[in-house]
């Protein structure tokens, strides 16, 4: 009797997590095995060192091999055929790849994705003690993102997520930094240097829900900002026509949350304050404004507010005031008037929430 035998030879991919975390960091092999070491690698295995630096230099060949087909994620995950990967590994090495530090992107923002601004990454390296190949990686990484999504409608996340197979949450997070990017918001001033990517996300996020174009279409952008709502924002300066009775308003109702001290100030300085706020938003459909809007925000409101001690609590109150006492009266009764001052109220109490570090 003859039998017959199938045969099938494998080429599985084989991916050590732990591993391919030390190669997306930038340690070369020999540092990934003096890691490895001092992790109790050798012990735990019972294996000897030489092996264990043959098995690291082994998987960083594979890595090496994998980068490529990394830069477009659907070809890795759908198209290729020189790798056995399972969906779930792959998976995992597409948003381990594309991962980053928010102390490495925050030095990004505010610079042009350019062949210099690459050039600079010993600098980012040398100031957050990320290796220079990981602060490459995310430097070319954030500008593929961006190079891919900016000129696409819809949302960004979406779109992010449709083209890189990334998770919800790390879309989100590049969804932010390309916003950022192509509104070309000042970052680099030496008085937002206080401010985090974190802080920086929340903001963006909250601008890209309230601020873009509520409607949905191909000529809808995610990276655009509702014109005819900052157009209309400008219209708002008739709260500076009103603003005797607005203060009067809410100082009625700020009068039992604050304490005496800061009840007097607010009071005294109510004017300064409004106009700061007012005239932010009446500016914002210019491009120059708009660019410099987080630092019109740190000037013009965080600081004065620190120079007189307020805290978080007092921040909040006055602005949660502020907001509905000029909802109730009657030169916001029109309804786009009033629409675009609480869509720019909803951001702006946001951001500053945020940005106000106590």
């Amino acid at each position: 009797m003859m039998s017959e035998v199938d045969v099938f030879v494998s080429n599985y991919t084989l991916v050590d997590p732990e591993i391919y975390q030390l190669w997306v960091d930038g340690h070369s092999s020999s540092d990934a095995v003096n890691i490895l070491q001092q992790r109790g690698i050798c012990m735990q295995t019972n294996a000897p060192l030489d092996l264990v630096a043959s098995d690291v230099l082994d998987h960083y060949r594979t890595y090496a091999l994998l980068e490529k087909l990394l830069h477009t994620p659907t070809k890795l995950a759908t198209e290729q055929l020189a790798f056995q990967i399972e969906p779930q590994t792959s998976q995992m090495l597409i948003e381990m790849y594309y991962e980053f530090d928010d102390i490495v992107v925050r030095e990004l923002l505010g610079k042009k994705l350019t062949s210099k601004s690459r050039k600079d990454m010993d600098e980012v390296s040398e100031k957050t003690g990320v290796t220079l190949k990981s602060c490459r990686r995310q430097y070319d990484n954030v500008k593929r993102v961006f190079k891919v999504v900016e000129d696409l409608p819809g949302s960004l996340v979406t779109n992010i997520r449709q083209h890189f197979l990334l998770s919800e949450d790390l879309a989100k997070r590049y969804a932010a930094v390309v916003f950022i990017a192509c509104l070309r918001f000042e970052m680099s001033k030496r008085k937002l240097q206080f401010l985090t990517f974190p802080d920086l996300y929340h903001c963006a996020n909250s601008m890209m829900v309230a601020w873009t174009y509520r409607c949905v279409g191909s000529e809808y952008f995610d990276t655009d900002l509702d014109r005819e709502f900052l157009v209309e924002l400008a219209e708002c300066r008739v709260l500076l026509e009103n603003d005797k009775h607005h203060k009067h308003l809410v100082c009625i109702k700020l009068k039992p949350m604050l304490l005496e001290r800061s009840y007097q100030e607010v009071d005294t300085n109510f004017r300064s304050y409004s106009r700061a706020i007012l005239g932010i938003g009446c500016n914002l459909h210019r491009s120059r404004e708009l660019r410099f809007f987080f630092l019109e925000l740190v000037e013009r409101c965080i600081e004065p507010w620190k120079q007189v001690n307020w805290s978080h609590t007092d921040l909040r109150n006055f602005l949660s005031v502020y907001t509905q006492c000029a909802l109730d009266m009657d030169v916001l009764r029109e309804i786009e008037i009033r629409d675009a001052f609480e869509r720019y109220m909803t951001v702006v109490t946001c951001c500053l929430l945020r940005m106000y570090h106590t």
